[in-house]
Formats: structure tokens, C-alpha cells, sequence
């Protein structure tokens, strides 16, 4: 099995970041072409991956934080032109604060999982436990009312690639966790499906699902240790945004 895990971190990213484009041109500069939203519902469960995995390999919490909230801040003016054409929208925010909301809540999973590994008297781990409870619980609403990209459902993944990243055949549940999220409760842009005479209406999200192959081929390696590609990363995603709103605004 470990000969097949042969896609590294830096891989995963650049995959995820085709996905994400292409679905972003069907958005915008070629819609009808409906492949490409569907292939392009794999990329955040790809991010969400990522985040769990970067969060257990940071050596520094707060910078990665800052930086994911930097980066949001910066792409949000080019993700409000590229999907309403304006630069203030307040009604959808990008993925970036999505992204930062997850690691956030994640960080404090792990204070829970070190408070009942801890010598600490049980009314103290109750007391530090309910309180990143809460701050989880408010992470999952700053999301909602926030209207971040994917909203609390974006942070839910984030949080079950991280609490069944270390537990045996983990890979089912986080599986499960997907199927529940993009397919049996999602609601939004689909279409209907009939299969041995029983229709039933298939979410576009339920393609996210599809993320778990090039997940299950990861072999928990970094790849190049280039500070040009990790920077790239990050600006890809405002670049390729202002890209593709100059070039929707040039051809339309």
C-alpha cells in the first residue's frame, strides 16, 4: 500500500489549485461547461486536508493563523469582483477566512485532547474543555452569519480530516463525514439522478467526495522545501482572481 501513497504535500496543493481554477472559469469566463464545477468540488475538501496536515507539521501556530487572515484580507477585494462584479459584498466572504476559522477550531480539539492527557484535576479539564467547546461552537457561527465560502460546513470538514486523521481506518469516517456534509445534508446547486427507477436529487458539492483518491495516494511528505513555491501558494489565489475578473471584463 505505501508504494501507492505517491503524491506528496506540495502535489496535493497544486492539484487542489487546477481544481479550484477550473471551477472558477465555469463561474465566470466558460459557464455551461458543467464538468468543470463538478471536478472543481474536489479542491476544498483537498484544502481542508491540508490545513488538518499543517496544523500537526507548523512549527508556528500564530504565523500560520496570521497568515491564512493576511492572505483572506488580500484576496477578498479580488474574490468580491470576480463573483458579484463589486468590490464590497458583504454576503460571501473567501475561503481563506473559511480556511483560518478551521485551524482555529482545530487548535482548540487539540486543547481538549491535551487537558484529559493532562495531571490536571477533573474539574479544571470540565472548565478548559467546555470552554474550547465554545469557542468551536462560535467559530461555526462567526462562519455562518459571516457568510465565509462554504460556510460552517467548511469548517466541519477541516475538523473531521484532523479528529480521524490518527484514528484507525480514520479514512472511513472522514469518507463518512463527507458524504454526510456534500451529500445527504447539503443544500444547494444539484441535479436530479434516477438510478433503477428511484430518483433522488445529487448535490454538485457530493463531486467533493471524489477528494478522498488523491488524499488516500498522500504519502505525508512535504516535496521541495522552496520558500518561492510555499509564497506561491498563498498568491495564487488572489492572483488567479484578479486574472480571471480582468479577463471576464475584457472578452464581455
Amino acid at each position: 500500500m505505501k508504494k501507492l501513497k505517491f503524491i506528496n504535500s506540495n502535489t496535493l496543493k497544486i492539484l487542489a489549485m487546477v481544481l479550484m481554477l477550473l471551477d472558477h472559469l465555469w463561474a465566470t469566463i466558460v459557464p455551461g461547461n458543467d464538468w468543470m464545477t463538478y471536478v472543481g468540488r474536489i479542491a476544498f475538501p483537498i484544502f481542508a486536508f491540508m490545513i488538518a496536515e499543517g496544523y500537526v507539521h507548523t512549527s508556528d501556530f500564530k504565523k500560520y493563523v496570521k497568515r491564512l487572515l493576511i492572505f483572506g484580507l488580500i484576496s477578498e477585494i479580488p474574490f468580491n469582483l470576480m463573483s458579484s462584479g463589486s468590490f464590497i459584498y458583504p454576503f460571501h466572504q473567501n475561503v481563506m477566512f473559511t480556511l483560518a476559522l478551521g485551524l482555529l477550531s482545530i487548535r482548540e480539539i487539540d486543547r481538549i485532547k491535551q487537558a484529559f492527557g493532562s495531571d490536571e484535576t477533573k474539574k479544571q479539564i470540565a472548565k478548559k474543555s467546555i470552554l474550547s467547546i465554545l469557542k468551536v461552537l462560535l467559530f461555526l457561527l462567526i462562519g455562518t452569519v459571516g457568510f465565509v465560502d462554504y460556510g460552517a460546513m467548511g469548517i466541519l470538514v477541516i475538523i473531521a480530516f484532523y479528529i480521524f486523521r490518527d484514528v484507525k481506518f480514520g479514512w472511513v469516517l472522514q469518507l463518512a463525514s463527507l458524504v454526510m456534509l456534500f451529500i445527504v445534508t447539503f443544500k444547494g446547486q444539484g441535479f436530479d439522478l434516477s438510478i433503477a427507477g428511484h430518483g433522488f436529487f445529487f448535490p454538485s458539492q457530493g463531486f467533493g467526495v471524489l477528494a478522498m483518491i488523491p488524499i488516500g495516494l498522500y504519502n505525508g511528505k512535504k516535496g521541495a522545501n522552496s520558500k518561492i513555491l510555499k509564497h506561491a501558494f498563498y498568491w495564487f489565489y488572489p492572483a488567479h482572481m484578479a486574472a480571471i475578473y480582468l479577463i471576464y471584463r475584457l472578452a464581455f
